[in-house]
C-alpha cells in the first residue's frame, strides 16, 4: 500500500530502514562513536583522482630542507621523513606551522599547509633528555638482569653439589670439611656479587629471590666428626 502524498511504499515490517547510506556513498564515513566525517581521498575509490603531492620547505637551525609529501599526510609522517634527513628522532621533533606547534596526528591539509608552505623544525630538548634517561635505565636493567641470570646459573651448579654432600652427611657418611667449606665460600662469593647489583622493579625482585635461594643453599649441616 502506497503512502498518501509521497507515492513511496512504507518498509515491510521488521525490515531495517537504510538511513544515511546515500550520505556515506557521497563521501562520508562513520568513525567510532557514530560521528560522520568526510572521507579522505586515500579511503575513497582508488579509481578517483589521486591525492596530489606538495613541496614544503622545512627550516631546521640554519639549514633548509625541501620535502615532497602527500598533501593529506600527517605531521607525524612528515617527522619520519625529517628523521631520515636530519637524524633527529621523531620524538625529539617539534614542528611549528604559523607560529603554532602541530600535533603528529594532525593532517597537513587540515591546518592549511599547501605547496610552498614553510614549516619550522626545532629539537625538543626535554623529550630528548627524557628519552636518553629512559634508554640508560633500560640498558642498566638489562645488564643487571643478565648478571643475575649468570649468577643463578653458577648457584644452581653449586647448590647441586651442596645438596649431594648434605645427603651424604645425613646418611652418616664422613665428608672432608674443606670440601664443604669451599662450596659454601663459592656460594657466598655469588651472594656478594648479587649484593653489588643495583636493580629496580622486576629485576630487584629477581635479585631478592636469588639471595633467598643462596641463603638456603648455604644452610647445610656441618660435616660429621
Amino acid at each position: 500500500m502506497k503512502h498518501k502524498g509521497t507515492g513511496v511504499s512504507p518498509p515491510a515490517a521488521g525490515k531495517p530502514i537504510s538511513v544515511g547510506l546515500e550520505v556515506a556513498a557521497g563521501g562520508l564515513e562513520v568513525r567510532p562513536g557514530g560521528m560522520l566525517v568526510q572521507k579522505r581521498n586515500s579511503d575513497s575509490n582508488p579509481n578517483s583522482n589521486p591525492v596530489p603531492n606538495i613541496k614544503v620547505k622545512v627550516k631546521y637551525g640554519s639549514s633548509y630542507h625541501e620535502v615532497i609529501i602527500s598533501s593529506q599526510a600527517s605531521f607525524g609522517e612528515l617527522k619520519k621523513i625529517l628523521a631520515g634527513i636530519t637524524g633527529l628522532h621523531t620524538q625529539d621533533q617539534k614542528l611549528i606551522y604559523k607560529e603554532k606547534e602541530r600535533d603528529s596526528k594532525a593532517f597537513l591539509d587540515n591546518v592549511g599547509v599547501k605547496n610552498g608552505s614553510k614549516i619550522v623544525l626545532i629539537e625538543d630538548e626535554l623529550s630528548r633528555e627524557k628519552r636518553f634517561v629512559e634508554s640508560r635505565k633500560n640498558a642498566k636493567m638489562e645488564k643487571a638482569s643478565k648478571e643475575i641470570a649468570d649468577i643463578r646459573f653458577e648457584v644452581d651448579k653449586l647448590a647441586k653439589q651442596v645438596a649431594s654432600i648434605e645427603l651424604e652427611i645425613n646418611g652418616g657418611k664422613k665428608v672432608v670439611e674443606t670440601v664443604l667449606l669451599n662450596l659454601i665460600e663459592l656460594l657466598m662469593t655469588q651472594l656478594i656479587k648479587l649484593d653489588g647489583i643495583s636493580a629496580d622493579g622486576d629485576v630487584k625482585l629477581q635479585r631478592r629471590m636469588q639471595v633467598s635461594g643462596l641463603h638456603k643453599s648455604t644452610d647445610v649441616c656441618p660435616p660429621s666428626d
